[in-house]
């Protein structure tokens, strides 16, 4: 087995050009080390962007390959959601948030989340949804995020679907057919 990796070698690694394949294989060396993913959420945020999305997309891989592996860090990674400013983190946050909601996720997951304020979670989800500067992945996996929320928060179902009602108005093809998708999946 390798040295245990420290969190300074982590981001030593991540500063390097990924190589086909590096980061599955950094994320099974993670799991394998069962390395402090609270850890890794705070590599996210790291001063150096490129870092900072690298271990975004190392979370992203690490966290959906074994989500029930997580449960103890849901809390901390809905509260860090919150502070996310790295718009190429937003789009593994979000996909994140939205695999973990979905109503076939794992029942620890879903339990596990129910149990959690996710408040900063929605209103990050919406803020992000309405942020002409975002980018359109980011915006489909918050909406189908809020989605996944509506039977958590009531309120979500109307004011997403206004939201979507409203990027429809000038959005382009994937806006128009996801929107329309979960227009008719909120009237549903």
């Amino acid at each position: 087995m390798d040295a245990i990796l420290t969190t300074d070698q982590l981001i030593q690694q991540l500063m390097v050009d990924p190589t086909k394949g590096f980061i599955e294989r950094l994320s099974v060396k993670l799991r394998e080390q069962n390395f402090d993913l609270n850890r890794l959420i705070d590599i996210t945020f790291h001063p150096d962007t490129q870092v900072g999305f690298r271990a975004a997309w190392l979370l992203d891989t690490t966290i959906l390959a074994e989500p029930e592996r997580y449960i103890n860090n849901l809390e901390y990674f809905v509260q860090r959601m919150g502070n996310v400013t790295n718009a190429s983190c937003k789009r593994h946050y979000t996909r994140i948030m939205m695999n973990l909601t979905m109503p076939d996720a794992p029942e620890g997951i879903r339990s596990r989340l129910a149990a959690i304020d996710m408040e900063v979670v929605v209103e990050q989800c919406f803020d992000w949804l309405i942020d002409p500067k975002v980018k359109i992945a980011v915006k489909v996996f918050a909406a189908d995020t809020l989605f996944n929320l509506c039977d958590q928060y009531d309120w979500i179902k109307e004011e997403l679907a206004n939201q979507v009602l409203f990027m429809l108005r000038d959005g382009g093809p994937a806006i128009q057919s996801r929107g329309k998708k979960l227009l008719a999946a909120i009237k549903g």
